[in-house]
C-alpha cells in the first residue's frame, strides 16, 4: 500500500495508484486549532473535533500554503494607507483606506463569529473612475528570497501523510474582486483596454514571484485561482480566454518548467470554456461541480481533458451538509466511477468547498465518514 504522500504524487505524475486519494480540500487536520479559544475560531466547538481527527488519520492531506519573500523592496503602500480593526456587536469589522492625495480609495469587511468566512461590504474600487484613479498609484516592485520555510516545515510535520500545494491567485482574481461583481462585468465587457491595464499591473508582480517561488520549490503541487471570475455567465468564452488564458499560461509554464504541477481553480460551469483551460497547459482541475452548480458531468470532463489533468472533485458540499447518507453514497460512488473509468491522468475525491459553520451536523460528520467508507472500500 502506497503512503498518502506517495499517492498523491504518483497521481499528479499519472502513474498507477492502489485507490483514488481522497481530499476534504480546505480542512487538512494541521491548521485548525481546537485548542485556540480566539472567538473567530469554529474549530474549537467539540462538534468539529471527530471530523479533524478523521482529516488527520483518513486523508490523502494536501495543505495550502503561501510563500512570503524576504528582504523584499518596500511596497509604496505602505506610506499612504491604513487598515483599522474594530468589534462590534462581536462581529469584526475591518477598514482598508489609501489617501494618496489626489484620490482616497475604501473597502470594508466583516466577520461574524459563528462563520468561518470575510464578507465584504465595500470594494475598493466602485467605477471607472476608482480604476483610471488606481492605475495611477506607484507599483511595487519585485525584488527579495522566497521564504521557503513555510514550507519546508510543514512538510516536515505532514511526513508521508500528505504534500503541500503552493496557492497563488492570478491577475485576474485580484483585479475582479476590487469590485462588487456586477460592476466588474461590466467594465470587463465594456472597457477591455483599460482593465487589461489592471490585469498587467498584478502580472507584473505575480509573474517574477512565482517564476522565484517555482524554482527555489521545485516539483510542488500548486493551485492558481480566479479563472471563475471569467466563467460564463459572468464574461463570454471569448473573454475567458483573453483573461485566463492569456494572463495564466505564464504562470503555468513557469511551474511546470520546475516541475511543479498547475492546478487550475473555478467553481462553476465549465462547458463553454474547458478547451481554454485546457489551452493554459496546466496539469490539474477542480472542483468540477456537478449539476446543478456545474453544467457538466466529471465523464464529460475526463473525455475532454483527463489525459492532461488530473481531475480534482467531484462532490458538491452542498450535498454532504444536506443530502441523507445513502443518497449521498451513490453521489460518491458516480464520482469514483466517473473519475476512474478508461483512460486519464488521475483522479482526487473532494468537496468542492468545506463546512463554515460554527456547529458540525451529525448528518455531515457522516457523510464525511461515508466518503472515507467508500474509498477504503
Amino acid at each position: 500500500m502506497l503512503s498518502r504522500r506517495d499517492r498523491l504524487m504518483a497521481t499528479l505524475r499519472g502513474e498507477a495508484v492502489d485507490r483514488p486519494a481522497v481530499s476534504f480540500y480546505e480542512l487538512n487536520g494541521l491548521d485548525e486549532n481546537p485548542a485556540d479559544d480566539n472567538s473567530f475560531n469554529i474549530y474549537s466547538h467539540p462538534s468539529w473535533q471527530p471530523l479533524l481527527q478523521l482529516t488527520r488519520e483518513k486523508t490523502d492531506r494536501i495543505i495550502m500554503r503561501g510563500v512570503p519573500f524576504l528582504d523584499a523592496p518596500a511596497d509604496p503602500m505602505v506610506g499612504i494607507s491604513k487598515t483599522e480593526t474594530a468589534i462590534r456587536d462581536g462581529n469584526r469589522y475591518t477598514t482598508f483606506t489609501i489617501d494618496a492625495g489626489f484620490h482616497k480609495f475604501t473597502s470594508r469587511s466583516m466577520q461574524e463569529p459563528d462563520v468561518n468566512t470575510v464578507w465584504t461590504l465595500e470594494h475598493l474600487l466602485k467605477d471607472e473612475e476608482d480604476l483610471k484613479a488606481y492605475l495611477k498609484l506607484p507599483m511595487p516592485q519585485f525584488g527579495g528570497i522566497p521564504n521557503i520555510e513555510t514550507v519546508l516545515s510543514t512538510e516536515e510535520k505532514l511526513g508521508d501523510t500528505g504534500i503541500v500545494m503552493i496557492d497563488t491567485p492570478d491577475p485576474l482574481c485580484i483585479a475582479a474582486s476590487m469590485f462588487e461583481m456586477g460592476e466588474y462585468t461590466v467594465l470587463a465587457m465594456t472597457e477591455p483596454e483599460l482593465f487589461r491595464k489592471l490585469l498587467d499591473r498584478f502580472a507584473a508582480i505575480l509573474y517574477p514571484r512565482i517564476e522565484a517561488v517555482a524554482k527555489a520549490l521545485p516539483g510542488r503541487l500548486w493551485r492558481v485561482f480566479g479563472p471563475e471570475y471569467a466563467s460564463p455567465p459572468y464574461l463570454p468564452p471569448r473573454l475567458f480566454h483573453e483573461y485566463v488564458v492569456g494572463y495564466d499560461k505564464p504562470i503555468v509554464d513557469s511551474i511546470q518548467k520546475y516541475g511543479g504541477f498547475a492546478r487550475l481553480h473555478s467553481h462553476g460551469k465549465l462547458h463553454d470554456i474547458l478547451d481554454h483551460i485546457a489551452a493554459t497547459g496546466a496539469s490539474g482541475l477542480d472542483p468540477i461541480e456537478p449539476p446543478p452548480q456545474g453544467d457538466v458531468t466529471l465523464k464529460y470532463v475526463k473525455e475532454r481533458v483527463g489525459e492532461q489533468m488530473v481531475l480534482f472533485g467531484n462532490l458538491e458540499i452542498s450535498d454532504i451538509e444536506n443530502l441523507p447518507t445513502d443518497q449521498f453514497a451513490e453521489k460518491v460512488k458516480t464520482a469514483i466511477s466517473e473519475g476512474t473509468s478508461g483512460k486519464g491522468r488521475g483522479f482526487v475525491l473532494m468537496p468542492s468547498a468545506c463546512p463554515y459553520g460554527r456547529i458540525l451536523s451529525p448528518l455531515t460528520m457522516r457523510n464525511y465518514e461515508k466518503m472515507i467508507e467508500i474509498i477504503e472500500n
